[in-house]
């Protein structure tokens, strides 16, 4: 049979109803491309507001809306494209440069940039790396040396962690310190032992090698779930039905083969599933099949427990004055990873003070520790990068935690990542934790969400973005174009 027909027989058996249970990044993604590929699409939420984890929420107290800082790249190419469709990618700030801050109790903090120069790529970061003070010379040739490893791109396998590659090319602890480790952190929300390089790898190869517009850095301009609105609008001028505080309490099959979605008292009936819920919301409903009797009550479909669910902190403080001249940098040798200055992202006047954010990856210690040592611990590291803070008046301040922010790209875990597909007909499961090739990111998710109507459609990779092009030597050196 010629592919053309194939095709068309996949077309003439798509389901042209589906379910998405799920308004994530992931379910806004699907939803979208699912639409507007014709399907009538119900997306059903169960809190009050879209975004999944990646969300805003109004303090009661504080009278200001807070949210856990999401960032992209320049690589991110299916993320944006979501954006360009609901006309809302003027909504990220992007900057060229990272910068990297070592503590000083004198108050003069060493800063060290990196940015693309006038060499073209993979050297094109070379010229500020090469003169970075975090870093001495031995620790330099490291990075380069280990950096070559991936100009070609990253590992196929994820057996290795990344901890073992560091030891493995003999890089410095300072290098580790200073460069590996906290990019790696950010990145991926995890310590290196728990990463594998090949994730590794690929986020160095993206942001650091590929190209300048590769590597780029985009932060949104609004609270999360404002900053989604756009795709919301988009979405439902596709047609699609968005019913939010519509909790799913089951899902079963019909003797027709179609689907049946419980919310509270009321079914629906559908042609497709797509479950764009978190892992243990997903292990959930996938349970109720096998007690429902459509599979033996100890079938297991996926491997969930071979999930490792890693935690971020977020700790927001409101200043009086402008305490930062920086917009976001890299703090090191310190339980803070990052710092946000949202004020200047958001572009407030200087009269309404001062919005900081201070993130902390993989934070499972602090987790159990109350808000007043959080904000006590942070206030102080604070002060060693901008000793500015001690002149201000901290109006007021939040402690965020969010115990299940990613996944971990554990060693081996490729294997349990499951396909958009799943065993039972016309039923699909969707988000970042899914095998989509990316860590556990926003462009995961939406990837996810394109993959399963892919799959919905008979084409996996039929709503996929093109990659970022490589650009100078890259287009001759990396093996993934």
């Amino acid at each position: 049979m010629r592919a053309s027909d194939l095709r068309r027989r996949a077309a003439d058996a798509r389901p042209t109803d589906v379910v998405v249970v799920g308004a994530g990044v992931a379910g806004l993604a699907a939803s979208v491309a699912l639409a507007g590929d014709g399907a009538s699409v119900t997306l059903l939420e169960q809190r009050s507001f879209v975004g999944g984890r990646a969300y805003s929420y109004p303090h009661p107290a504080l009278g200001e809306t807070i949210d856990s800082q999401h960032v992209v790249l320049g690589c991110c190419t299916n993320f944006m494209e979501l954006l360009e469709q609901a006309a809302a990618e003027w909504s990220i700030r992007w900057y060229d440069e990272l910068c990297f801050l070592e503590p000083s109790a004198s108050g003069n903090p060493r800063r060290s940039w990196i940015k693309p120069g006038r060499l073209l790529a993979p050297a094109h970061q070379a010229i500020s790396f090469l003169r970075a003070p975090m870093l001495g010379l031995r620790d330099k040739a490291a990075i380069a040396s280990g950096l070559t490893r991936f100009l070609r791109g990253y590992p196929a396998s994820d057996a290795e962690s990344f901890a073992a590659w560091l030891k493995r090319t003999g890089q410095t602890d300072r290098a580790i310190r200073h460069f590996w480790e906290p990019i790696v952190s950010g990145a991926l929300n995890d310590t290196a032992e728990n990463c594998s390089v090949k994730y590794a790898g690929k986020i160095f190869h993206e942001a650091f090698l590929r190209s300048p517009q590769a590597g780029r850095l985009g932060i949104p301009t609004k609270p999360l779930t404002e900053f989604f609105e756009p795709v919301v609008k988009l979405a439902r001028r596709l047609g699609v039905d968005l019913r939010c505080n519509t909790g799913v309490d089951a899902i079963s099959r019909t003797p027709e083969g179609r689907w049946k979605v419980r919310t509270g008292l009321s079914e629906i009936e559908t042609g497709a599933v797509v479950l764009a819920t978190g892992i243990r919301h997903t292990e959930r409903l996938m349970n109720t099949l096998a007690g429902a009797g459509a599979q033996p009550a100890a079938y297991k479909p996926f491997a969930f427990d071979r999930f490792v669910l890693a935690p971020i902190t977020t700790i927001h403080l409101w200043y009086d004055r402008e305490v930062a001249d920086l917009d976001h940098a890299v703090l090191l040798d310190t339980r803070i990873q990052w710092l946000f200055a949202k004020s200047r992202i958001r572009g407030w006047d200087v009269s309404r003070g001062s919005y900081l954010e201070l993130v902390i990856s993989a934070s499972w210690p602090e987790i159990a520790m109350t808000r007043e040592h959080l904000l006590a611990s942070a206030l102080r590291e604070l002060e060693l990068f901008f000793p500015a803070v001690r002149q201000a008046c901290l109006l007021k301040s939040a402690v965020l935690k969010e115990a299940r922010a990613t996944f971990s790209v554990t060693p081996g875990l490729d294997a349990f990542r499951p396909p958009q597909t799943t065993p039972y007909p016309r039923l699909y499961v969707a988000g970042d934790w899914t095998a989509t090739e990316w860590p556990s990111t926003m462009e995961g998710a939406v990837r996810s969400g394109r993959l399963v109507a892919g799959e919905v459609a008979g084409d996996r990779t039929l709503f996929l973005a093109p990659e970022t092009p490589t650009t100078g030597l890259m287009r001759w050196l990396s093996r993934i174009q």
